[in-house]
């Protein structure tokens, strides 16, 4: 019996820490996540009141002959040749309470478009990227894994 009670109140402990983690807490996003496909590492990063996201690593960081890949889908011509790595792919989240961060934008180097985006913070390791046209009901969550806080 004795053991069982020990055993509910560690469980109760990591369950209230759990729910301490995602208290309302507006840096909570500030850190390295891994995209959902593990292609790719973006740093969440604060400036001002609002949050941006660069790409800071990249599984084929070079082309075949040993070049840093570049933004060759940006529909910018003149920013074709900038280097993926170091690109600030998401701008201007803003916080709202709740673990969520709206009305920002996120840029897809794969097509060369931009999204609107929102993104919520599920547990202290867990992200929902999504990324939609016009309104949130039409668009794309990819699951985000934190690699590095802040």
């Amino acid at each position: 019996m004795k053991l069982l009670k020990q055993s509910l109140l560690a469980l109760l402990l990591v369950f209230l820490t759990s729910v301490a983690a995602l208290a309302d807490n507006s840096d909570a996003v500030v850190g390295v996540w891994k995209n959902g496909e593990g292609t790719g590492m973006i740093q969440i990063y604060k400036s001002g009141d609002k949050y941006f996201g660069r790409l800071v690593w990249l599984k084929v960081a070079n082309n075949p002959d040993g070049t840093p890949r570049t933004d060759i889908n940006n529909p910018n011509e003149s920013a074709r040749k900038k280097p993926l790595r170091g690109l600030v792919n998401m701008r201007d989240f803003k916080y709202v309470g709740d673990n969520k961060w709206e009305d920002g934008q996120i840029y897809d180097p794969k097509n060369g478009s931009d999204y609107s985006c929102e993104i919520t913070l599920t547990d202290p390791n867990t992200l929902e990227v999504r990324g939609f046209i016009g309104v949130s009901l039409f668009g794309r969550t990819d699951v985000w894994k934190r690699q590095v806080k802040k």
